[in-house]
């Protein structure tokens, strides 16, 4: 057997980005590049670690706040969400619907959630401690290691979680693990998007790959490895999937959204340096996305086409990743204020694309949400209104909701 390059730091589950080594003194110290840009980005723009009070300069008045429980969400009184938005608190996948929250998983260890288009499964990211066994400086070593496994489970959380891909990585006697991150399910139901290092994940880097639901087969288009790929948005008819190409301009980070066409096998970019986390709007005109520059980050919407900036939603320097309303009446996002992450709602007066921006309300309060894994945004198909008739994304028939993956 060929011997094996340095295989990635072990990382503990805490550390979603693989920041800190976990394990004693013999486990690795060096991460392959690409992956340490990307996490040393992403983390960069929020502070590490994200949640942790103190740990970005919200705190501006002076105010201690103190997160409620890790089994408590806080939901304001009058706060009433149409649909339900799925998002993740203390390692736990929860839905807030109606004036309520709900937590559906109880293991600690879950992360980075996504509906299937019919609202029927939550996709996420569970992981588990594991010992590893893998060559390092010459010798095979003894490693702990946290091993993600794509899963999915029920809104209401009546079934067991179901195990889709693992990330457990077996070659004759050593035991390693590949990355999975942010899984998300086509319209039609048959290809998961996310984001791994396999096959070999001593060889590759975190990239944009495609998961086959009923051949179970994980394929690489490969897009290329500059310094990563992250936040993978299939378009609501399936024809595009967006993504980011994370890069460095020196000490500056350079993400950019790219669009990637399945029928072609071509991509390219929707927008210049400077953007990440792309939401579709239902109809797949416009994309919500956070706009990062020297000062903090900030939601945007864009034009799906150009990528020209059409409206900024925020200016506190401390918002991101957001998640349109199937409605297309508002956009719900994570905000960093005195130390603690929360969900926040604006919405959209007019219409598109001369909307103004309208109130902005706070969907939690003090409840320490995973400041790393997106929220996601499902309605049932019955309460939304038809798409507009010049729409080009209706003419060209995207459908209704109603693939989950089976």
């Amino acid at each position: 057997m060929t011997r094996a390059a340095t295989p990635r730091r072990a990382r503990d589950r805490r550390d979603s980005y693989g920041l800190r080594a976990v394990g004693g003194a013999g486990a690795p110290l060096l991460a392959l590049a690409g992956l340490a840009v990307v996490a040393w980005f992403t983390l960069g723009l929020l502070g590490a670690p994200v949640g942790a009070p103190g740990s970005q300069p919200g705190n501006v008045t002076g105010v201690v706040a103190t997160a409620a429980p890790s089994n408590v969400v806080i939901v304001p009184p009058k706060v009433e969400v149409p649909g339900s938005i799925v998002y993740v608190k203390a390692g736990n996948v929860w839905v807030q619907s109606g004036k309520g929250a709900h937590q559906v998983t109880t293991s600690g260890h879950a992360s980075m959630p996504s509906w299937s288009p019919d609202g029927q499964w939550i996709y996420y990211v569970e992981t588990s401690d594991a010992n590893g066994f893998f060559p390092f400086s010459g010798s095979a070593r003894r490693y702990s290691m946290t091993v993600p496994t794509v899963m999915r489970v029920h809104p209401d959380g009546s079934n067991q979680p179901e195990s889709i891909l693992t990330g457990r990585y077996q070659i004759g006697r050593y035991t390693w693990f590949r990355w999975l991150r942010q899984p998300v399910l086509s319209p039609d139901g048959r290809t998961i998007a996310l984001l791994s290092d396999a096959p070999d994940p001593v060889r590759s880097d975190v990239v944009l790959q495609l998961f086959n639901v009923r051949t179970k087969a994980l394929t690489n288009p490969r897009l290329g490895e500059t310094a990563g790929h992250t936040d993978p948005a299939w378009r609501p008819d399936g024809g595009v999937l967006l993504y980011v190409r994370n890069g460095l301009d020196g000490a500056k980070g350079t993400p950019t959204i790219m669009r990637y066409d399945p029928a072609t096998k071509r991509s390219t970019s929707l927008t210049g340096p400077g953007y990440l986390s792309p939401a579709w709007s239902r109809d797949g005109q416009f994309v919500a996305a956070t706009r990062t520059d020297s000062f903090g980050t900030n939601i945007v919407i864009l034009d799906a086409r150009r990528g020209t900036e059409l409206l900024r939603l925020t200016d506190d320097d401390r918002s991101w990743s957001p998640v349109w309303s199937p409605k297309g009446d508002a956009i719900a996002f994570l905000r960093l204020e005195n130390g603690i992450v929360d969900l926040r709602m604006t919405k959209l007066g007019g219409s598109a694309p001369n909307w103004t921006v309208g109130e902005t309300t706070n969907l939690t309060t003090v409840s320490a949400l995973d400041g790393a894994s997106r929220p996601g945004w499902f309605v049932p198909p019955e309460q939304l209104p038809a798409l507009p008739a010049a729409s080009p994304s209706a003419a060209s028939g995207i459908p209704s909701p109603s693939a989950s993956g089976q």
